[in-house]
Formats: C-alpha cells, structure tokens, sequence
C-alpha cells in the first residue's frame, strides 16, 4: 500500500485499540519516504510530498474499522530527575559539553540510552533510572563548531 499524506493524528481519536502501527526509529520521523510494515504484517510504502516529515500519532490510512498510524520504537533511555537547581545545572552543562542530545521538561532530563554517561550522573549525584521509552520527537541538534 503507497501512502503519500497525512489525514489526522491518534491524539484527536477516542479510542486506539483498533490501530495498526508502523513502528519507526526516531531518527526516521524527519525522512518523507519509508518503506515499513505495521505490528499486524500490512506493507505500507510512505512517500510524503514537499518538506512534510511524519510526527508521533499521524495516521497515514483510515478507512473503517482499520486505522494506521506512527509511532516510535521504544528504546532504553536514562531519565534524570534533578532534585534542586545545583544539580540540573551539574548535569545539565556535562551532557551539554559531551554533545548529549536531551529532551528536557519541568521534571526529568530524558537521554539515550549510553552506559558512558552514568558517571556523570554520579558525580552530579542526580537521582536517575534505565527505561523504555518512545520517543515522540526527533532529538534536534544544534551544531556549532569550536574556534
């Protein structure tokens, strides 16, 4: 099945047991052309027009009783939950000067997993655990160079 745009997203459905999913990596949210099979064994081929890249939840089939939709693999990850301002900071400026990619909210730093990053978080002696977790953006990255 060739699918080429995007007609909704899960988060407007009441309910989403029904849904066929096409598990991506996240790295592949931003790519317009993918070649994919849903958790039930359908073929689906996204080609997607313009600068239009797929989010987390956009159905890309529905008709009645089937709907497809996207959604990202899980993958371990650290959650980091600071305790006070010192610690985010500690934490926050070493995964900052090691290049981390971070998704940051009112209460957790979230990071790929990578066993090299747990000293950091002893020695910023953040509270932190090994999860799943799906990733619902790609991690953006803000190159820069060093002069």
């Amino acid at each position: 099945m060739l699918v080429d745009t995007i007609i909704g997203n899960v988060k407007t459905l009441t309910n989403v047991d029904n849904v066929e999913w096409i598990e991506v990596d996240w790295e592949e949210l931003n790519k317009r052309i993918l070649r994919k099979e849903t958790d039930k064994g359908r073929e689906i081929a996204i080609r997607l027009a313009g600068d239009a890249h797929l989010h987390f939840g956009d159905i890309v089939y529905q008709n009645e009783g089937v709907v497809i939709a996207i959604r990202t693999k899980l993958e371990p990850a650290y959650v980091i939950t600071p305790k006070s301002m010192n610690e985010m900071g500690k934490v926050a400026f070493e995964l900052g000067n090691r290049h981390t990619p971070s998704l940051i909210s009112d209460t957790e730093i979230v990071v790929r997993f990578d066993e090299t990053l747990e000293s950091i978080f002893l020695e910023a002696g953040v509270t932190y655990e090994k999860k799943e977790r799906r990733f619902e953006k790609p991690f953006k990255y803000k190159g820069h160079h060093h002069h």
